[in-house]
């Protein structure tokens, strides 16, 4: 059995795969959401471009879609919040992490994405990345040429600051 990319711990062949091949529909946002995922991962590419907004589809976006999606191994989907978009739900966001590697080095896609029901079935509508996070410093700041924190006795700079 093959567990499914989109990492529910169910069958592939009963988790997102019948979404991939129209066998059946979403019925969740965050179930399009899953097997847009698992599309990437299985480079099942029609059901991107056929799981999008009608009025968002575009030919251009299509190709470039797959040929970035082609370079990737993805690793796994980390979904972080889901806002409404449940059966009887018109709209819904999902917060996600898709995590992949290219060229061998690790990388991921942070978005939310923006789903609606039309007709009784959930498209995806639109992407943007999550508001930045500002870091702020916990106690004080430690200039280049100050003693390491460390007790080395070795400047910052030349420790722990390398």
């Amino acid at each position: 059995m093959d567990l499914c990319p989109c990492g529910s711990e169910i069958a592939f062949a009963d988790c997102c795969l019948p979404l991939i091949e129209g066998v059946r529909s979403a019925d969740t946002a965050e179930a399009l959401m899953r097997s847009r995922y698992s599309a990437h991962a299985t480079k099942a590419f029609g059901h991107l471009f056929d799981t999008t907004l009608p009025a968002k589809r575009d030919e251009g976006d299509k190709m470039e879609t797959a040929a970035w999606s082609k370079k990737l191994d993805w690793e796994r989907l980390e979904i972080r919040s889901v806002v409404d978009g449940g059966a009887n739900d018109e709209k819904g966001t999902v917060e996600f992490v898709a995590r992949y590697r290219k060229d061998g080095k690790a990388s991921e896609h942070h978005e939310i994405a923006e789903f609606v029901k039309e007709e009784d079935r959930w498209y995806f509508k639109d992407g943007q990345a999550p508001p930045a996070v500002q870091s702020i410093r916990q106690g004080p700041k430690i200039g280049r040429n100050e003693p390491c924190p460390c007790g080395t006795g070795k400047k910052y700079k030349k420790c722990c600051g390398k």
